[in-house]
C-alpha cells in the first residue's frame, strides 16, 4: 500500500459554520481526503473552556458541527472523524506537553491573547483556559499529522506545538537540536515538526464589510443560508464607492467576495476593470452576482444537511462517530505508548475498548 501523508485538523462546537470556514479550512478539508490520511477532530473537551455550565448546548453543538462537515463532503468513508472526549490518550499527552512548555510561552500566544479579549475575560476565566492551548498541541501531535490544514487566526496555535514536537524529539528522543524539521522522524523523533496549510482565503471579511467573519458579530453568511437570506447579507455589504460612474476600490470587501466565490477568472477581471474604471457598474448588481454564486455553491450542502435533520440524523452521526472512535482510539494509543517509551514510562500495552 502506498504510504499517504496524514492531516489532522477540527473546530471547536461553538454554533453554525459559516463561509469563512468554508473557505479558510473546510475547502481544504474536502479537496485533500484523496492525497491524504485526514483526521478530523471535534474538539468537544475545549467546549468546556467558556461553556462549562452548558453542556446540553455542547452537545447539540457536537452533533450539528459533525452534520455541517458531512453535508460539506467530508467522507467518512476516506476520513477520520475524533470526538475529543472519547480520546484519553490526549488528556494523557497533554499533561506530559504541559511539562515541556513555559507558562508565560502558553500565554504569550497572541491567538489566545486575541480571544480572552474579544470574550471579556479579563482575569476572569479558568485554568484550562490556556491549558486547552496545550491541549491543541496534543490533539495535533497524538496522531503524529505532517500537515494541519487552519485558518489564518489559527497558525499561532500551531508554533507551539511546533516547538513542544521539538522539544520532545530532542530530550526523549535523543535528536540533534540542529536537525531540520523536515527530518526530525528519520533521524529518530516520535513526531513529525507538523506545517500549517491555510485555506485559499486567509481571513474572509464578514458581512459588515470590516472584520473577520464571526457567529459571534452577527456578520456572517451560514453553510444552510438560502439565496434571499445570502442577498440580504450581503446587500449591507459596505464598500464606501457612492456611484455607479465613480471609480471603484477593487480591492475592497466586495472585490474580495468576488475573487472567493466567482470562479470564472475572465469574469472576475472583466468586472475588475469596469469596476475600476468606474463603467455604469454598481455594487447591487455584483452583490446580486457574487449572490448567485455563493447560493450554487451552498446549495448541495443544503441538501445533504437537510438529509441529516432530526433523531435519525443525530443517529447517523452517532453511528459514524462510535465507529470512528475505535480506529481514532488505536492510532492515538499507538502514538502515546510510543512516547511512554521514549520517557521510559512503558510499564506495559493496554488496550481500549469502547461499547
Amino acid at each position: 500500500m502506498t504510504h499517504k501523508p496524514r492531516i489532522l485538523t477540527g473546530d471547536t462546537p461553538t454554533g453554525q459554520l459559516h463561509l469563512g470556514h468554508w473557505v479558510g479550512s473546510l475547502e481544504n478539508r474536502v479537496a485533500l481526503q484523496d492525497r491524504y490520511d485526514c483526521y478530523f477532530l471535534i474538539a468537544n473537551m475545549h467546549a468546556f473552556t467558556t461553556r462549562a455550565d452548558r453542556p446540553d448546548e455542547i452537545r447539540r453543538s457536537t452533533l450539528e458541527i459533525v452534520k455541517d462537515w458531512l453535508a460539506c463532503g467530508i467522507d467518512p468513508e476516506r476520513s477520520t472523524f475524533v470526538l475529543q472526549t472519547e480520546i484519553p490518550a490526549i488528556a494523557e499527552l497533554t499533561w506530559f506537553l504541559a511539562m515541556l512548555l513555559p507558562f508565560n510561552r502558553v500565554m504569550r500566544n497572541p491567538t489566545l491573547k486575541t480571544e480572552l479579549e474579544d470574550k471579556g475575560l479579563g482575569d476572569n476565566y479558568s485554568f484550562g483556559f490556556p491549558m486547552y492551548t496545550v491541549g491543541q498541541c496534543a490533539d495535533i501531535l497524538i496522531f503524529r499529522p505532517e500537515l494541519v490544514p487552519v485558518g489564518e487566526d489559527q497558525l499561532a496555535h500551531i508554533e507551539p506545538c511546533r516547538e513542544v514536537a521539538r522539544r520532545f524529539n530532542q530530550l526523549y528522543c535523543g535528536v540533534d537540536p540542529h536537525t531540520e524539521d523536515a527530518e526530525y522522524p528519520a533521524r529518530g523523533g516520535l513526531f513529525p515538526i507538523p506545517e500549517g496549510k491555510v485555506g485559499r482565503v486567509a481571513r474572509l471579511i464578514g458581512t459588515d464589510g470590516k472584520l473577520k467573519m464571526s457567529k459571534s458579530l452577527n456578520n456572517a453568511i451560514f453553510l444552510t443560508d438560502e439565496l434571499k437570506q445570502i442577498k440580504k447579507k450581503l446587500g449591507g455589504l459596505y464598500t464606501g464607492r457612492v456611484a455607479m460612474d465613480e471609480p471603484g476600490d477593487i480591492h475592497n470587501s466586495l472585490f474580495q467576495y468576488v475573487r472567493a466565490f466567482i470562479r470564472d477568472e475572465a469574469r472576475v477581471a472583466e468586472l475588475e476593470k469596469k469596476y475600476a474604471a468606474g463603467d455604469n457598474i454598481g455594487d447591487g448588481h455584483i452583490k446580486a452576482e457574487v449572490a448567485e454564486h455563493i447560493d450554487a455553491l451552498l446549495a448541495p450542502m443544503r441538501e445533504r444537511r437537510a438529509a441529516l435533520a432530526g433523531e435519525a440524523g443525530d443517529a447517523k452521526v452517532l453511528e459514524i462517530l462510535r465507529e470512528h472512535t475505535r480506529k481514532a482510539n488505536a492510532a492515538a494509543e499507538d502514538t502515546l505508548y510510543r512516547a511512554k517509551q521514549a520517557m521510559k514510562l512503558d510499564f506495559g500495552p493496554r488496550e481500549l475498548v469502547f461499547r
